[in-house]
């Protein structure tokens, strides 16, 4: 069985059995964690390989990692202070910053990886301009430059680790003050202004060997009426021809406020595959995942499958084995130097 282009969620700690079916269905092809899933390291792993004894090839499992306000299991992981504080260390030592944030991708990578979980969504590459509070300190920096070096330093230590990186949100979410989770984001600058600033990062990572990408819930009005993530302009014509990007194309969370313009469940999915996603994400209630999969009849695209496989997570150690390690030690010391008090959890 193939992978389908449908990423679910889970509604607890376990399978149950409606979601079990769900799981089996071809058009699913992963599950995306959260909090709300999990309970302990132990329970989470046996989870985590439940669900990846489901299927051949086995199923890809996800998780909303990045630190800070972002990260969905605490108790049992390293605390993992939001990236925007690396690139407070950027503007006192860059060197400094540069190997912190290699070590913090390895660190985040590492823990996720020893509980067999494939890839979080992470770096963001989006711009903190102070304008967006939605991203904020989940970005590295306010200027480009600074993030797209952060950026690959940090998914050096991911890859080191044996994760994908999947970096997010393109074009860029940190220009609109309105957070997508509530409101329709609507960007009203020119494309060339865009390009210039929040999309560097992207392009400038798009050729070190990421593997995948999280299309943002904005309306960028002067280049498509679309939203991005349902815009072959911007999936299409830019992301594939012009920055000749070969990875994974991910929807953001298709049940969030953003993206009903787009219609009901049925539609978003549909829409988002055609305009050039490989996979939407439909992962927080059990009716709209149901209408999802009921809705959207067969769809397989080839090279979809080829990219998808090459998210599965590579290398790993047992959490005994990382937990032992001179490596991880240094490493957890390394990252709880620069860590400052947050008191925001994003569910």
């Amino acid at each position: 069985m193939s992978l389908g282009p449908i990423m679910l969620g889970l509604s607890g700690t376990t399978i149950q059995a409606q979601e079990r079916e769900m799981l089996l269905h071809p058009l699913t092809g992963g599950v995306v964690l959260f909090s709300r899933n999990y309970e302990s390291t132990e329970q989470l792993t046996e989870l985590v390989s439940e669900i990846h004894a489901l299927r051949e090839p086995h199923l890809l499992v996800a998780v909303d990692h990045e630190g800070g306000r972002v990260q969905r299991f605490r108790a049992g992981f390293t605390e993992l202070p939001a990236i925007g504080q690396l690139g407070l260390v950027y503007d006192e030592d860059q060197k400094r910053a540069q190997t912190l944030s290699e070590t913090s991708g390895w660190l985040m990578a590492a823990e996720l990886r020893a509980v067999g979980i494939d890839f979080s969504f992470a770096p963001v590459l989006d711009l903190d301009r102070g304008i967006s509070k939605v991203i904020g300190d989940r970005a590295f920096h306010k200027k480009p430059e600074v993030i797209a070096e952060l950026a690959q330093h940090y998914i050096r230590g991911m890859h080191q680790a044996g994760m994908a990186a999947i970096i997010k949100h393109f074009p860029g979410h940190g220009s609109v003050s309105e957070d997508s989770h509530l409101a329709v984001p609507i960007d009203k600058r020119r494309f060339a202004d865009i390009e210039a600033e929040d999309m560097l990062p992207f392009q400038r990572l798009s050729h070190v060997g990421v593997e995948g990408m999280m299309i943002a819930h904005v309306i960028y009005e002067q280049v498509d009426a679309k939203m991005a993530g349902f815009s072959k302009v911007w999936l299409q014509d830019i992301l594939r021809q012009q920055y000749n990007f070969q990875g994974v194309i991910f929807s953001d969370d298709l049940e969030m406020a953003g993206a009903k313009i787009e219609g009901d469940i049925p539609q978003r999915v549909l829409s988002t595959l055609q305009a050039g996603c490989d996979m939407a994400l439909v992962c927080q209630s059990e009716k709209a995942m149901s209408e999802a999969l009921e809705g959207v009849s067969e769809w397989h695209v080839p090279a979809s499958q080829l990219r998808l496989i090459r998210l599965h997570g590579r290398t790993s150690e047992s959490r005994v084995q990382l937990q032992a390690s001179k490596k991880w030690q240094q490493a957890v010391t390394s990252v709880q130097s620069y860590e400052v008090p947050h008191t925001l959890n994003l569910i």
